[in-house]
């Protein structure tokens, strides 16, 4: 058991702050995309002559070089230090945020995006090592939950928002360049508060941590079913983040206003849901609280499926159907995968599961709905991302629980290896 005496509760603090608001400008900074595609009161789409399928391009792109440095990253980061992988990471996703407002066509964007999600993936691999080597393993869902949140909270929530505000006084470019810049100032403050693996374990009267072989990271059937798992959950939800704003414009006929106030349900609901399912998690379990997230995401989607432009209920069901979606997103991305993790490999892990479901769900997925949308109709690619929660609920049936609380034995990897060096 820990000691809550010895346990650095004032590094724990700092450290959670400064992730958090850096995930959340990981947030803004990439999915402030969609609301200034969809809106009326921007010229983006005429400026650089975009459509539906350029704009799943354009969300693919980005994920699919977020997943792919997710895993690569967090391999890296490992092995020579969370601090040396974190802090360039943030410097270089702010400045490519603030390039992507002098994009001058699809192939000048489609780079900057395809960059920006290289720099973005190691904030997210490297992000959730640092949360897990800072949290008491009590606290460990509900600080991941916290991290997490915020990138549903600044993106998918005050994202819409704050573009429909600028957009009033300034030009989509404008917005990018104003956007990017906070993440410099987090960049700046992180390099001097993260502490490595071994310094913390020297801190709490524990030995160096060992590093099982890269070999041994599949051992435990809990990471390949999480990495399965969180493509269905990035479905639903990069495929409605990517194009919420256009079906509420285009299908339903909302206004600008209107549309940027609901398409920020699936943030406001996401940021409650990853913080509070993972809370819930650490009590009731992984498992259970995966497979209820999905169930419910999934029942209330198709509700909204079938809602006509009703602002209030729209808002309401998107709200439901988003924060459960996101809390199964935060569950397996965040413990599930690191408490799955042989010893010393916790960024590794999570960057494989991350990166995973970054490929598909928050890659193909959105390429595949793009082209729904220009072929068929965009009002399909809502459909698209229902079968996507209905798939995960399936897999989810198959995991092993691991949370310190309801595990029958000691959790593999990290859990047993912090919970005895703290």
């Amino acid at each position: 058991m820990s000691n809550d005496k010895s346990w650095d509760s004032s590094y724990e603090f700092k450290i959670m702050l400064m992730l958090s608001i850096a995930f959340g400008l990981v947030g803004l900074d990439r999915f402030i995309l969609p609301p200034l595609f969809g809106l009326k009161s921007s010229t983006m789409a005429r400026d650089l002559g975009l459509n539906y399928q350029d704009l799943g391009n354009l969300v693919s792109i980005l994920a699919v070089c977020w997943g792919a440095c997710a895993v690569i990253f967090g391999m890296v980061a490992d092995r020579l230090g969370r601090r040396t992988v974190l802090v360039p990471a943030i410097v270089a996703f702010s400045l490519l945020s603030v390039f992507s407002g002098l994009a001058t066509g699809l192939v000048s964007l489609l780079l900057v995006r395809a960059l920006m999600g290289v720099a973005e993936g190691p904030v997210a691999s490297t992000g959730v090592a640092v949360a897990v080597d800072a949290s008491h393993p009590r606290r460990r869902g509900m600080n991941n939950g916290i991290f997490q949140c915020t990138i549903s909270l600044f993106g998918n929530g005050f994202g819409p928002i704050i573009a429909a505000q600028l957009l009033a006084i300034a030009t989509w470019r404008h917005v990018f360049f104003i956007v990017g810049l906070p993440g410099l100032i987090v960049a700046f403050l992180m390099w001097f508060i993260v502490r490595e693996p071994a310094k913390l374990a020297s801190e709490r009267g524990a030995g160096a941590p060992q590093r099982a072989p890269l070999s041994q990271i599949f051992k435990h059937r809990n990471l390949p079913l999480a990495m399965l798992t969180l493509m269905c959950a990035m479905t639903g939800i990069f495929v409605l983040g990517a194009m919420m704003p256009s079906y509420l414009v285009d299908y339903l006929k909302l206004s600008d206003s209107q549309a940027a106030v609901i398409s920020s349900a699936i943030g406001f609901g996401g940021a409650l849901g990853q913080f509070g399912l993972l809370t819930v998690s650490d009590f009731i379990g992984r498992r259970l609280a995966t497979i209820a997230s999905f169930v419910i995401a999934a029942v209330f989607l198709w509700i909204f499926i079938h809602t006509g432009p009703n602002f209030p209920l729209l808002f309401g069901l998107l709200f439901v159907a988003a924060m459960f979606n996101f809390g199964a997103l935060a569950i397996l991305a965040g413990p599930v995968g690191a408490e799955a993790a042989p010893a010393g490999l916790v960024a590794s892990a999570s960057g494989l599961v991350i990166g995973a479901g970054e490929i598909f769900g928050g890659g193909v997925a959105p390429f595949v709905a793009g082209g729904i949308a220009q072929r068929q109709g965009i009002q399909y690619t809502l459909v698209f991302a229902l079968c996507g929660q209905i798939v995960g609920l399936v897999l989810a049936l198959f995991l092993q629980e691991t949370a310190p609380r309801r595990a029958k034995s000691a959790a593999r990897g990290v859990v047993s290896e912090l919970d005895q060096a703290a």
